[in-house]
């Protein structure tokens, strides 16, 4: 998500970047935000893990700009408003009268979690002979995903704490996120198997 490799690529990627954090940072600092505020620190740091090891990790451009669409998708979903519904809180697809889904939020982490499983494979693949094996390996790289995903739940209970008005959610969202974020897992290792399948064929 930072510029490397003198790429012009990641200089778009870049300025992409830096423009959904400053837009949405003044919007967030002006209605004093906080819980965005502290997203907007995760996202940034985010972002400098991200560039610091730009230079060990072959990044895809492709996890790049997921990372990114994620980012934008996160940070709009607090601040844009359709009528009186925050972004987060709606509902794309009505599939229960009893549930919240299908909401926005759980799309946002549909890709979200998706895009980091990628991610746990780009770090992982390329210290392992191979690259890939059978299904232990894609277990484990949706778990390695799904690992990260709760660190995110975990990351949101200590926001409604400093933030007590915060609209994390309760134990249910809390569940239907994480599921959202199996089913992102489970659809980028299907994808990523594949395409390993496809590879290997062609060799």
């Amino acid at each position: 998500m930072i510029v490397g490799k003198g790429q012009k690529g990641f200089l778009v990627l870049a300025l992409v970047n830096v423009v959904n954090l400053a837009g949405f940072g003044v919007y967030y600092l002006a209605k004093l935000n906080y819980e965005f505020m502290i997203y907007m620190a995760v996202v940034l740091a985010a972002m400098v893990v991200v560039g610091l090891t730009m230079k060990r990790v072959n990044y895809s451009a492709g996890v790049l700009w997921g990372l990114t669409v994620w980012a934008v998708m996160h940070m709009a979903g607090g601040a844009v408003y359709l009528g009186e519904i925050r972004l987060y809180e709606l509902i794309l697809l009505p599939l229960s009268d009893s549930l919240p889904i299908f909401r926005y939020d759980q799309l946002v982490h549909i890709w979200g979690f998706g895009v980091t499983t990628v991610v746990c494979y780009e770090l992982i693949a390329g210290k392992i002979s191979g690259g890939s094996g059978g299904f232990g390996f894609w277990l484990v790289i949706a778990m390695a995903g799904l690992g990260i995903g709760a660190v995110n739940e975990i990351m949101e209970f200590f926001v409604t704490l400093i933030v007590p008005e915060s609209g994390v959610g309760d134990y249910i969202n809390t569940s239907l996120d994480m599921i959202a974020d199996i089913i992102g897992a489970i659809i980028a290792v299907v994808c990523l198997s594949r395409r390993t399948a496809l590879k290997e064929e062609e060799l």
